[in-house]
């Protein structure tokens, strides 16, 4: 009997701690966090999930502060920089810009940074969420094939930047070596609908924009600021077409925009939209009711806004030849019903497309040309000639030749293209303005004078006539150079 007291006895004991222990528990966990986030304590271990752009992970929401691992690797890969065009990118887990880390305030950070036996150079990171020398850089070098490891605790909220700061750390950060860490408040922002990852970066080739091949990377125009390519996500097309980013009408979208730099400031825009709210710098401030937004080189914006029309909506820099000529151009599509009240619903599709490097003049008498890789049969020229019309002509005549109504004339089953193809030189070379009539529709416009070379030229053309139904025509370098001299 006395045994049986004992047991029930100690059961009771048991139960309870239990009870106390999960009073005790309760009590903690609501209890206010220290204001001081040095003092926020950790509870248990989280390994952080990192994802490409323009892909965030999800919300911290009201998760308590936990050390958090990150697993980051360093890649030196070959990939697209724009039809034809090949860049050996420095990467933080294979995309430009490096894998999204995302973070509450009270983590402690452990990094782990890994540098691939096949790279070729060492690296380190310096982020700017961390308060520490260089940023975590002095503590994270490491050579091909080894792994360093650091730790910190998160202190700030905001948005930041991070790059690597290996000498000569111009090149590096160049070279797509840079992401974004962001730093959630305890309970975590409030919630939106979607949110996406952009970054815009400069990049600087020894082949000018558009130059076909492998392009190393060039110091002395780095260091003149004198960009090839500016664009969002690493390339340009990056967050078109297939690739943009997407949400419906009525949702909120939040943007995370860096600016990886290494030189130039971004004036980012949505092109028929108004920010309802701006995270200046990324830090506590807020603004509202914003067009455009600065973001310094190696700085950050949090933007947000609600989507009321559907339609494709264009985010640029605004500095706007960047856009237009260089890359910095990606787009958000909008799905859902119309709104008449707020917008007509009338469009012009595809005003708003790449126009690509080619430079472009008002028609003159003058002549100008460029060094170009010359193809060595009719295939090649037909394929040169679609990366010529892809950054100089697709504007205007749209991606299969079908123009835009009322503004540019069609070249898909032109007759008047098909009738004259010296007429169709001439044009190329020296612009054209005033009316025309291109089966059966008349058309008042202007085609600018193009700046390309004779091969270019014919290159591009032959490509017109081999596509879209056109007649099948050949034309020579030789046909544009007698062209040039007759003028």
């Amino acid at each position: 009997m006395e045994t049986k007291n004992n047991i029930k006895s100690l059961i009771l004991t048991l139960m309870l701690g239990v009870i106390v222990t999960g009073c005790s528990r309760s009590v903690a966990d609501d209890r206010p966090e220290p204001a001081d986030p040095s003092q926020i304590e950790v509870v248990g271990e989280l390994e952080a999930d990192l994802t490409s752009p323009p892909m965030v992970p999800p919300p911290v929401v009201k998760r308590p502060a936990k050390k958090l691992i990150v697993n980051m690797e360093v890649l030196e890969k070959e990939m697209e920089m724009t039809d034809g065009v090949k860049y050996i990118y420095w990467t933080f887990g294979g995309s430009v810009p490096g894998s999204f880390i995302r973070t509450r305030v009270g983590d402690e950070v452990e990094f782990h940074l890994k540098n691939h036996p096949d790279n070729k150079l060492p690296h380190n990171i310096d982020l700017h969420a961390v308060t520490g020398p260089g940023g975590g850089a002095t503590s994270s070098f490491v050579a091909p094939g080894h792994e360093t490891q650091f730790s910190f605790k998160v202190l700030n909220e905001g948005l930041y930047v991070y790059h690597c700061a290996t000498a000569p750390v111009g090149m590096h950060i160049a070279n797509g070596m840079y992401g974004l860490i962001l730093v959630e408040p305890a309970g975590g922002l409030p919630p939106v609908d979607k949110e996406y990852y952009i970054m815009q970066g400069d990049f600087y080739t020894k082949g000018e924009y558009g130059k076909r091949g492998l392009q190393p990377f060039d110091m002395n125009k780095a260091i003149d600021e004198k960009a090839d390519y500016v664009v969002f996500n690493g390339s340009v097309g990056a967050l078109t077409g297939d690739k943009a980013i997407t949400a419906n009408v009525g949702e909120t979208v939040r943007l995370f925009v860096g600016n990886g730099g290494p030189n130039l400031v971004s004036s980012f825009h949505v092109i028929g939209e108004i920010f309802d709210k701006v995270h200046i710098e990324g830090g506590d401030l807020i603004n509202e009711n914003v067009q455009t937004t600065l973001i310094p080189a190696g700085g950050a914006a949090i933007v947000e806004f609600k989507v009321d029309v559907p339609g494709t909506f264009i985010l640029v820099d605004h500095s706007i030849f960047r856009a237009f000529n260089k890359g910095a151009l990606a787009m958000l599509n909008v799905k859902g019903e119309e709104n008449k009240v707020i917008y007509s619903g009338t469009e012009q599709t595809g005003i708003y497309e790449h126009e690509g490097g080619g430079a472009q003049e008002m028609p003159t008498s003058e002549a100008s040309e460029k060094p170009e890789e010359l193809a060595s049969s009719v295939k090649e020229q037909i394929e040169f000639g679609k990366q010529v019309y892809s950054r100089t002509c697709l504007a205007c005549h749209q991606a299969n030749g079908e123009g835009i109504a009322e503004a540019f004339p069609p070249l898909a089953k032109s007759d008047y293209l098909n009738a004259d193809v010296n007429r169709a030189i001439d044009i190329v070379l020296h612009g054209k303005s005033g009316k025309l009539v291109v089966n059966g529709k008349e058309y008042n416009s202007v085609m600018t004078k193009q700046v390309l070379s004779d091969d270019e030229v014919a290159n591009v053309l032959t490509y017109v006539y081999n596509s879209w139904g056109n007649s099948g025509k050949v034309v020579s370098p030789e046909m544009v150079r007698s062209a040039r001299h007759v003028n």
